[in-house]
This record gives structure tokens, sequence and C-alpha cells, in this order.
């Protein structure tokens, strides 16, 4: 079950999820305070979490109390492991958190059984940094969408929150599982480079696609204006809607 959140009267805003992406917990907090009022949520990824540990979070709900917490782990081991890693982020008070869909329906139950009805399991189908040949040389025989449309349909059998894809696939995604949080990372404004993403969107076309929720980092936190950059997202968000 997806846990609920406060009823928001900015909806194009609670869509947009900043990324930060950033080396330490003084970043992360500047971030934060510099973000908070222009976005829905904040993720804490890989470089943050390694480098910091739990406290990190801690500190950023105690900063941003009102920005929930998005978890981006992408966790992926036996059962009995992902259960104790997903009851400790359970402690933590995060909305979201993301393990591998590729194990599939009932190593993804078992994890939504752990975090219970307080914690959101997010499903990771195919990560935006891979195309189709990428997933040949990962061994995979399925292209990206049929790989990401088969792993939809294991995430929402076994109950998890929420999907991440990519844009290119969202849109079969919300047809698949319309009662899911369809998560979109990879998001890119027309005029921001694509970087290391192979398979991107803009805001509007993510949206307009059946996304529920943006994950948006660097052209946020790289810009010169960080806040302008979140506001015009929203603004484009808004339109879509």
């Amino acid at each position: 079950m997806k846990p609920a959140r406060p009823t928001s009267s900015h909806p194009a805003r609670d869509r947009l999820i900043a990324a930060i992406d950033v080396a330490d917990a003084d970043a992360a907090l500047a971030a934060a305070e510099r973000l908070r009022g222009h976005v829905g949520m904040l993720k804490v990824g890989l470089q943050l979490f390694v480098a910091e540990g739990p406290s990190v979070v801690e500190r950023l709900r105690r900063a941003a109390p009102e920005l929930a917490i998005f978890l981006d782990l992408k966790l992926h081991d036996i059962p009995n492991t992902m259960r104790g890693a997903i009851r400790s982020a359970r402690g933590l008070g995060v909305h979201f958190l993301t393990v591998h869909a590729g194990s599939g329906i009932d190593h993804l139950r078992a994890c939504v059984e752990e975090a219970g009805d307080s914690l959101g399991i997010l499903a990771v189908t195919v990560l935006t940094s891979q195309d189709a040949a990428a997933c040949v040389e990962a061994g995979h025989t399925r292209d990206p969408a049929s790989l990401v449309e088969l792993r939809a349909a294991c995430a929402r059998e076994a109950g998890c929150a929420g999907i991440v894809c990519s844009g290119a696939e969202v849109a079969r995604v919300a047809a698949i599982a319309p009662e899911l949080a369809r998560v979109v990372p990879g998001v890119r404004p027309a005029s921001a480079a694509a970087g290391d993403q192979r398979r991107v969107v803009t805001p509007a076309q993510a949206i307009t696609s059946g996304a529920t929720h943006l994950v948006v980092g660097r052209p946020i936190l790289k810009a010169d204006d960080p806040v302008a950059a979140a506001d015009a997202i929203v603004a484009e968000i808004a339109t879509a809607l």
C-alpha cells in the first residue's frame, strides 16, 4: 500500500522530486534549505547515503519537515537480507524506498510485506542509462520496453507502491498498473544536456504520458539558479496536468 501524504494545494510542485546527489551532508542540507517550498520531495541516493549514513536522512527531515524523503538505494539481495534493510529504512521515516524488480514477484512481495503501510516500495524496472544494446550485454533477451512491462506487472502483482521507469515506457506502465505511483527519472528540460541518460523525456512529455512523479537532479542542482530551475519545471508540469 502506498503511504498517504498530507493534502496539498500545489499538485504540480508535489510531483517534482529533487535528486540531491551531492557529496556530503552540508551540501545536502544547503540544497534542502534552498529548495524547500519549490519541490515536493527530496531523493537521497547512494552517493550521499554511503558518505553520510542514515543520519543524513534524519537531518534532512529536521531541516525540511514538509518535504518527504525518497531513499533511492535500489536494493537487490536475498529476501532475508532485503527484509532487514527495509526494516531499518522503515525506522528512518522515509516515504519511498527503491528495490530492483528483477528477482520476481515473490521477492517483491517479501519487500512489501516488510515495509508495511508506512513505507512505499518502488520497483525499479530498467535503469534509464540502459538502452537496447546495454540490455543485450547484460544478458536480457527482451528489449527495454518489454522488460519494463514484465517487471511492472510483477510489481503490481506483488503489491508495490509504485514503479520506476523511463518516460519512454511510462504510458504502457500506466495502462498495466494505473493504481501505482509511476516515478520517472532521466527527466531533462529541453534546454538541458542528457548526460549519461539514454532514454530521456521532458517534464511535460513525462506527465502527459502518465508519470505521477518526476525525478530531476543535475538540471536543478547544477543550474546557476536552482530555485528558478525548479520553479520552471513545476510550471511546465502544471501545463501538462
